[in-house]
C-alpha cells in the first residue's frame, strides 16, 4: 500500500533530524578531523650542526608548505606534512651555501625537496606531544620522531583559531648520506621547527 504523503513528510523531516543531530554530537565529541595549512609567512624551519667541535653552522628554509590534519578525541591518529623547498634554503656565507646545496649534502638538484610526515602522536602533557614519521632528505628515507609543544592543547582544537606549535628533532646526517667533511662538520644535525597552521 502506498505510503501517505504525510507520513512521507513525517519520516523524511525525522531523518533529516537525526543525521544534523548526529553531526552536532560528532563535532561535540571532538570525533570530526579538522584540517590545516601551514602559514608560511609565520613559520621558520632551521638546522644547526656543529663546525669544528667549537661554533654551528645553521641553514635556514624559508619556503616551506604542508598541513595537518587531526581529531581532537583521537590525537594518536594525527597526519602532518611538513615539506621545505631545499633549493631556497639560506645560509651564513656563500661558500657555506654552495657545500650545503651540493652533492654532498643536499643535492639539491636532484633532491629539490625535504619532506617530513607524521603518522602518529602521543601526548606527553596537555600541550606536549611525541610525533612519530618518517624524514626524506637526498632522496632517503628514514623514520624520526619530533618533540612538539604546542601553544595550546590540541585536544581542545575547535577548527577555527589557528595551531602554533614548535617541534624539534636530531638525526644522524650520515643516515641521509651526507658524509663528508666528517672532521670539520658534526654529525649529529639539529632541526628545529616553529610553526602556525590555520583554518583550511
Amino acid at each position: 500500500m502506498p505510503m501517505p504523503d504525510a507520513s512521507r513528510t513525517v519520516l523524511g523531516l525525522i531523518a533529516i533530524a537525526a543525521l544534523l543531530g548526529g553531526a552536532g554530537t560528532a563535532a561535540a565529541n571532538g570525533s570530526s578531523a579538522l584540517r590545516y595549512q601551514l602559514d608560511p609567512r609565520q613559520s621558520d624551519v632551521a638546522a644547526r650542526v656543529n663546525f669544528f667541535g667549537l661554533a654551528s653552522k645553521t641553514a635556514r628554509f624559508p619556503k616551506v608548505s604542508g598541513g595537518i590534519e587531526l581529531v581532537p578525541a583521537r590525537l594518536d591518529t594525527i597526519r602532518m606534512d611538513v615539506t621545505l623547498d631545499a633549493s631556497a634554503l639560506e645560509a651564513g656565507d656563500p661558500l657555506t651555501l654552495e657545500r650545503l646545496k651540493g652533492e654532498n649534502f643536499f643535492d639539491v638538484a636532484r633532491h629539490p625537496t625535504v619532506r617530513f610526515s607524521g603518522r602518529r602522536m602521543t601526548m606527553t602533557g596537555p600541550a606536549t606531544a611525541i610525533v612519530e614519521g618518517d624524514l626524506t632528505a637526498r632522496g632517503v628515507t628514514r623514520p624520526v620522531a619530533l618533540d612538539v609543544s604546542f601553544a595550546e592543547p590540541p585536544a581542545s582544537a575547535s577548527g577555527r583559531e589557528p595551531i602554533r606549535f614548535s617541534a624539534q628533532t636530531r638525526i644522524d646526517r650520515t643516515d641521509f648520506g651526507m658524509e663528508a667533511y666528517r672532521l670539520i662538520v658534526g654529525k649529529t644535525v639539529t632541526i628545529t621547527i616553529k610553526a602556525q597552521m590555520v583554518p583550511g
